[in-house]
């Protein structure tokens, strides 16, 4: 009984230490496509790069005029794709907008959504490292820059 119990968990190790190194050479590679994607990207004329590399295009301007903190809570209609178009989450697919306290998701959308005000529509191009850097998340694989298009509906 203790040898098919030890032999279990080397297995379990095992599985665990290669699924890693899979997952960190996937990411390397991700994470250099993202790199090469941005770098051409900002030389768009509409994109803006901020320091922490998060950028964003303004697809349409907002009549409001509160910006909101990393504590506020907002309501957002969104569409998250991967680089290759693949969309992996959207609140517009489902047709129902979604609220969340700011400070509950990724860095890029912190940091990116308290640059609108209500009614703005952006894109954000979110490098990983202000995503889920060398983690998956569902459909989502490691190093992945993500890509949304989000509609601030209201701050709350």
């Amino acid at each position: 009984m203790k040898f098919v119990l030890l032999t279990i968990v080397v297995l379990v190790a095992v599985f665990y230490f290669v699924r890693q190194s899979n997952n960190k050479k996937i990411a390397l590679e991700n994470i250099a496509t993202g790199k090469e994607f941005l770098a051409t990207n900002k030389a768009q004329p509409e994109v803006i790069e901020t320091a922490s590399g998060l950028q964003y295009q303004v697809l349409q301007k907002g009549e409001g005029n509160t910006h909101p903190s990393a504590k506020s809570t907002v309501e957002v209609h969104y569409h998250g794709t991967l680089l290759d178009g693949t969309v992996f989450d959207s609140s517009v697919e489902r047709n129902e907008s979604i609220s969340f306290p700011l400070n509950r998701v990724i860095r890029g959308w912190t940091e990116g959504v308290q640059l609108m005000v209500a009614g703005d529509k952006f894109k954000f191009f979110i490098p990983s490292r202000l995503a889920y850097g060398n983690n998956g998340a569902g459909s989502i694989a490691p190093g992945s820059l993500l890509i949304f298009e989000v509609e601030l509906l209201a701050v709350e």
